[in-house]
């Protein structure tokens, strides 16, 4: 795949050279593509997060903050400047930062905020995750999964059909992997999506299928027969104790939500939410689990409140514009005029994919709760406007692909 995919984007090369002779084609080809699909169908999931946002939140920030759209509000503000970032970077020539020393400062500059979160970071709820600079904080894991889809690009392109050598390969894999283990120690859901990104752009570009294969097959059979297991070894042991280790909770309720009752009450809540809401929903406004019973509903969970008030069809609408989003960005990377921009859509894609499956397999109990927000519609500034960037970016990419009239 790899070597075909090179083929195509040398013969691209070849044929721009020839046409530079031509005068009427370099006039020609001074039109440039824009994906507007793309940019639409993001801002109207942003604007229809809003107001989901507003719906699910207003009785937790009313409790909580004294204002029923603080949570709106802030998310409005911060994703909206993500937003307007995007769209200035779409009209940025993405390939600059292949360039120079940018790929050096996008590779230790991510280790560096990393490495600065785990000495320097404000904890919140046990886990060192956020930085602060001048007044304002943010979540470097956010950025971390940029840097690590820009350095990924340069590194395949860098190397063309050389990823396929096992030295090279793993040199490229690394790159993913070691912000990823970093960002483990204090957010393992974070630390799997970044290097599941760098595997997925890896699977793409190179030619070993077959370890990729293996590894899937692993980790599914692995979650197939999890549950079982781990409800086999507590009836032998007659293990009930509450561990200390928050993740072990976590499986533990997931496994066996009868008895660690307390860990599941969030995700037996979203449940209910779900249930409640049937095929159509109960209405925009008229969840009832939203009041206080489900916590952090506006963060990870605002899926179930989709499912209370607009039921399967909204589900199932939400899902197909999220298809919509991955698809675009697919054409675009597809009919990218370099490797580089075609590999930074694939990281983009896999980010989205990974979170979106992720989010919903957590609020529907088929695998363990772990924060995963749900792009462009959860409350999380940090989330909200770096996701923006990285569509800004897939969008560059789409401006850059010649058109003829």
């Amino acid at each position: 795949m790899a070597g075909n995919t090179q083929v195509v984007y040398q013969n691209r090369i070849n044929e721009r050279d020839r046409n530079a002779q031509s005068p009427s084609v370099v006039k020609e080809q001074k039109k440039h593509f824009y994906d507007y699909t793309l940019l639409f169908a993001v801002i109207f999931m942003f604007a229809a997060g809003l107001l989901l946002i507003f719906s699910s939140s207003q009785y937790t920030a009313m409790i909580e903050k004294g204002s029923a759209t603080y949570y709106f509000k802030r998310q409005a503000m911060i994703g909206g400047g993500g937003l307007v970032a995007a769209i200035l970077i779409s009209k940025f020539n993405y390939r600059i930062f292949k360039k120079g020393i940018w790929p050096l400062l996008i590779f230790f500059g991510t280790i560096g905020l990393l490495g600065a979160t785990l000495i320097l970071g404000l904890a919140a709820k046990g886990k060192t995750r956020w930085l602060s600079f001048f007044g304002a904080s943010f979540q470097p894991t956010e950025v971390a999964k940029i840097g690590v889809i820009m350095t990924v690009a340069f590194l395949i392109e860098l190397m063309g059909k050389g990823v396929n050598r096992t030295r090279n390969f793993w040199l490229v894999f690394a790159a993913g992997i070691l912000p990823g283990f970093m960002v483990f120690s204090q957010n393992i859901s974070s630390g799997f999506i970044i290097i599941f990104i760098a595997a997925v752009m890896l699977f793409v570009a190179s030619e070993k299928h077959g370890l990729f294969g293996a590894c899937l097959g692993i980790g599914a059979a692995g979650l197939i027969a999890a549950k079982p297991l781990i409800r086999l070894v507590i009836e032998k042991t007659g293990y009930t104790e509450r561990p200390s280790q928050y993740w072990l909770r976590r499986i533990l309720a997931w496994a066996l939500p009868d008895v660690y009752t307390a860990d599941a009450y969030q995700t037996q809540q979203g449940l209910y939410a779900i249930g409640s809401g049937g095929i159509t929903g109960r209405g925009l406004g008229e969840s009832i689990q939203k009041f206080g019973k489900i916590p952090e509903v506006q963060n990870d969970m605002i899926f179930t409140v989709i499912c209370e008030e607009f039921g399967f069809i909204g589900a199932l609408t939400l899902i197909i514009l999220y298809g919509l989003i991955i698809y675009r960005i697919y054409i675009i990377a597809k009919n990218a005029i370099d490797m580089y921009g075609s590999m930074i859509c694939i990281g983009v894609m896999a980010h989205l994919s990974i979170q979106v499956i992720l989010n919903i397999a957590v609020v529907t109990g088929v695998i363990p709760n772990t924060g995963v927000t749900l792009p462009f519609i959860s409350y999380g500034g940090s989330a909200a406007a770096f996701t923006m960037i990285e569509v800004g970016l897939v969008l560059s990419v789409s401006n850059r692909i010649p058109v003829s009239d």
